[in-house]
Parts: structure tokens; C-alpha cells; sequence
């Protein structure tokens, strides 16, 4: 989708900023056939003729009844924009999956796994972690995935969230989020940025060794009593929400095509990151920092077991790296078990359930749109909201610009009464093709929701919990249907860009 921002207007007092016309770029075609529909019923139509001048009209019937269902497959649509062609090769290919085993991992000692080791499953199967050191000398994770030679950066962020923030400095938050964006389109080597923001339990650990800590023997007895009803009781309810921003770079050299090994990506981006970083902190992101190999280590492995997340802390808080008091690596970050279900993911002692948002909100909307989205729910264990960006270069970006405006002047001048609809595409194409003009860039954007919960028996109250916040974030979501396990993975703060990893090309998947 493309995205170009809308600003409020201010009318005698302060109106609030709002935000939209997202948009999906649509191809040239008749009706809803689209390019690639309109190709098949034109060459279908040659064929239906060719067969009634040699074989006969009632075989030519035949091959056009089989056309016009095929031209149906296409045309219509869910309320998501699947069509039918689309979920029937979904199901095909989720019952190849099953048949052939691939939806069930097992690791560790007594699996098929090379060494006894607990390796990530799926799309990071593959995948290798190395650390290296910024401009700035501080460490960070490099993560390979050489089916796509694609290499990953994250993060780490500190929000400063929006309570007691006057809304002035909102705005300029979110301006300079959108300039941050924006900028990613010029950026060399960039393929896709994500943002992922996860709320978990707090386990307290950290609250007791800042207690334990700056504790005074020798306060009075009321005061410790206090301290010690403080540390047991506030843990219990309490959420703790993390941040993460994942850039993912081409390893292709730009002048020869080469591909690029670790070393050489690595001393590239050491050299790239500071000013990446010092970017994010005019965007309200706090204190941006690369995250070490340890700490991704880390953040997969709960995310895989949430139940090892209270062993990290605990650990943390002893002074430990891991609870064995050593680092974890890469190769043990994984589950012991996996299920990939039709419309969930079992994991070790959790089951999860990832939504794809199909549909942008309508209209306009303020910045505080996906606030209940992001905050803690009760009724989830974990929750991981991610969101995908995939920014076009200059030159992309006003092609597409264009093309998508002649499109909609097209549809517009095919007939002599365009629908309303047809019309508001009209002006929406041409405000996003001038705002290309003043140097914005265009980006795809897409959304992840994951809702963990430890018992597969409450699913039900996550599926209700995540319908209701969808509601409030005026999304259109629906669940990966066949695609739990890689969508699990693509919603991890580890930079997978899913379209890489289709067999089908992007022109084709784009027109169906």
C-alpha cells in the first residue's frame, strides 16, 4: 500500500492532525479483471473462436464455460480481497504441508537436528547470528538468512509513550516518524524495516534487585514492611512492553551483484548504525541502541517458550547471562516442539495465533489510532504487534505514482457515468502522485498481530480480545490461515521479509 499523510487544518483553534489515504495501487483491466484477468479473457476468447472455426460450436461452449469459471475465481472476492483462485491454492498448499510432515519440529538430543541442537524452525532455519561493533563501539546482531541474502539490524527502543505529552509534541513525534520513513527510501541496500512492540507479564525480577539494591538495613522497620509489600504485590497484573526496530539490507553488491559475506556487511552497516540511531530520538522513540546477539537471543527464545522468559530475569537480576550462567547462542534459541495448526501455532508450553491486517482505516485517523492495539491486555499472555514497511526508492516511487494515477483516469473515462467510488480513487491517486512530486516516497506497509496465550482451551477469549482491539484500530484482520508458523516468525523482531520467501512473482501475486 502506499501512504502519503493528511494534515488537519487549524479553523480558530487547534484541530486535531489527522492522517490517511492509503491506498492499494490497482493495475490496468476491465471491470475487476484487472491486467493479468483482462489478459486471460482476451487470449480466452481467441482460443474459444479458433475452437469453433475447427472443432464446433459445442466444444467451443465447452472451453468458454471453462473460461468464465475461471474469470469468476478471479473476479469475486472475500471481504479481505482474497479471491477464489487465491484460497483454493492456499488450502492446496497448506494439504501439501501437512502431507508431507512439515508442519510438526521437533529439536534437541533425540531429533533429526544436526548436533543435538534446539535450531529455529521454518524461514530462520537457515538463518546465522554473528555480533560486531558500531562506529560508537557498541555491539550488535547481524542476522543472515542466505535463502533471501538478506541481513538484519535490530534496535532496541525505549518509548517515551504519550501520557502527559502535550499533543504539539505528538505531532512532532509522529512528523518526524514519518521523515525517519520517508528517508528509509534513500537509504542503500535497505529492503524492509519493522517495528514490533511486545507486552508480557512482568515477572518482578528487576523490581526486586532495584529494591534489594538501594535498600536501607538501617531504615525503620514500617519502611522495610512497606518495601517487602511493595515487591510481592505490585508484580501481580503488571505488563512490561518492549520495542523493536528491525532493518533489513540486501547482501547483492549495488555496482557488480556480488553477494556480500558477514565481515563485509558487517564493517558497512558499524559505520551506518549511529546515524540510524541518532535519527529515532526526535521520533519519540527514546533511547534507540543496537541490540546485542545475546539479547535477540534471548527475545526469541521466550518468545518460542514464554515460561523461560521468568528463568532470563531471574538471572538477569542474580548478575547471570542466562540461567546456566552462560551466553545463549543461536543454535539453542528455538523450540523443542512445533505444530503449525490450520489457524494456530503450538510452541513448547504456549500456543499462538498471528492476524494479517487486509484492510487499512478508512477515512482519516488521529495518532493515537492503534494506542489499545499496542497497550496490554488482560486476556493475553504475550502480544506482539508488528508493523511491516517495505519503502520504495525515488524513481519506483514516482513510477508507481504514476502509473496508479493513469489507472484510476482510465477506470474514470471507460464510461460515462464513473461511480462515486471510481471518483474518490480518482482523487486519491492524484494527491498521492503530488505529494510524490515534493519529494515523499512511497511505502508498502503491513501489520502482524500475535496473541500467546498457555492454554490452547483459551483461545477463544485471545481471538475475542484481538476482534475487539482490531475493532478500536479500525483494521481489517484476519487470521494466517495456513501460514501460522512463518507468520509466527515474520512477526519477530528479526526483519523477514515474507514476499522474498513466495514462490509466486510479485506481478502475478499483486494482480490475483
Amino acid at each position: 500500500m502506499a501512504v502519503v499523510d493528511q494534515v488537519g487544518q487549524r479553523a480558530g483553534g487547534r484541530v486535531p492532525r489527522t492522517y490517511g489515504n492509503w491506498r492499494r495501487p490497482q493495475t490496468a483491466g476491465l471491470g475487476a479483471l484487472g491486467m493479468l484477468g483482462t489478459l486471460i479473457l482476451l487470449v480466452g476468447m481467441v482460443v474459444v473462436i479458433l475452437t469453433m472455426m475447427v472443432v464446433g460450436w459445442v466444444q467451443a461452449l465447452a472451453v468458454a464455460l471453462v473460461l468464465l469459471g475461471f474469470l469468476g475465481l478471479l473476479v469475486f472476492k472475500d471481504r479481505h480481497g482474497r479471491s477464489g483462485l487465491v484460497r483454493i491454492a492456499g488450502r492446496v498448499a497448506a494439504w501439501r504441508v501437512r502431507s508431507a510432515g512439515a508442519h510438526l519440529y521437533r529439536s534437541g538430543p533425540l531429533s533429526r537436528v544436526p548436533w543435538g541442537t534446539f535450531q529455529l524452525p521454518g524461514l530462520l532455519a537457515a538463518s546465522r547470528l554473528s555480533e560486531w561493533r558500531d562506529s560508537y563501539g557498541r555491539p550488535f546482531a547481524l542476522l543472515h538468512v542466505p535463502a533471501t541474502n538478506h541481513y538484519s539490524v535490530v534496535l532496541a527502543t525505549e518509548p517515551d509513550g504519550a501520557a502527559l505529552v502535550d499533543p504539539e509534541q505528538v505531532d512532532a513525534w509522529v512528523a518526524a516518524w514519518g521523515a525517519w520513513l520517508n528517508s528509509l527510501g534513500s537509504e542503500p541496500g535497505l529492503v524492509a524495516a519493522a517495528v514490533t512492540v511486545e507486552s508480557a507479564p512482568d515477572s518482578g525480577a528487576r523490581l526486586r534487585r532495584e529494591v534489594a539494591m538501594n535498600a536501607d538495613p538501617q531504615a525503620p522497620a514500617l519502611a522495610q514492611a512497606m518495601l517487602r509489600e511493595v515487591v510481592e504485590v505490585y508484580p501481580e497484573g503488571s505488563a512490561t512492553v518492549r520495542a523493536w526496530i528491525a532493518l533489513t539490507f540486501t547482501g547483492a553488491n549495488r555496482s557488480t551483484g556480488r553477494r556480500k559475506d558477514d565481515r563485509q556487511m558487517g564493517l558497512e552497516l558499524a559505520s551506518r548504525l549511529p546515524g540510524l540511531t541518532h535519527a529515532l530520538h526526535a521520533t519519540g522513540a527514546g533511547a534507540a541502541r543496537p541490540a546485542s546477539a545475546q539479547e535477540l537471543c534471548e527475545a526469541v527464545r521466550i518468545a518460542y517458550d514464554p515460561p523461560a522468559a521468568r528463568l532470563i530475569d531471574a538471572a538477569h537480576a542474580a548478575g547471570e547471562t542466562t540461567e546456566l550462567g552462560e551466553r545463549l547462542r543461536w543454535a539453542d534459541a528455538g523450540p523443542v516442539f512445533a505444530e503449525a495448526h490450520r489457524d494456530c501455532y503450538l510452541h513448547d508450553a504456549a500456543v499462538s495465533v498471528t492476524w494479517t491486517m487486509t484492510g487499512a482505516p478508512r477515512g482519516v485517523v488521529q495518532s493515537g489510532v492503534l494506542a489499545q492495539l499496542l497497550a496490554p491486555h488482560r486476556e493475553l499472555d504475550r502480544k506482539r504487534v508488528t508493523l511491516l514497511y517495505r519503502p520504495f526508492d525515488p524513481a519506483r516511487s514516482a513510477r508507481i505514482a504514476e502509473q496508479d494515477k493513469r489507472n484510476a483516469e482510465f477506470k474514470t473515462t471507460a464510461t460515462n457515468r464513473p461511480s462515486a467510488r471510481v471518483v474518490a480513487e480518482l482523487r486519491s491517486t492524484t494527491a498521492t502522485a503530488e505529494e510524490e512530486a515534493r519529494g515523499h516516497n512511497l511505502i508498502n506497509f503491513g501489520l502482524l498481530v500475535t496473541a500467546t496465550v498457555a492454554d490452547v482451551y483459551r483461545l477463544p477469549e485471545a481471538t475475542a480480545a484481538v476482534d475487539n482491539l482490531s475493532a478500536t484500530a479500525r483494521l481489517q484482520l484476519r487470521p494466517a490461515y495456513g501460514s501460522q508458523d512463518s507468520a509466527f516468525a515474520a512477526a519477530l523482531p528479526l526483519g523477514l521479509v515474507l514476499p522474498a520467501h513466495s514462490k509466486v512473482p510479485a506481478e502475478i501475486r499483486e494482480s490475483l
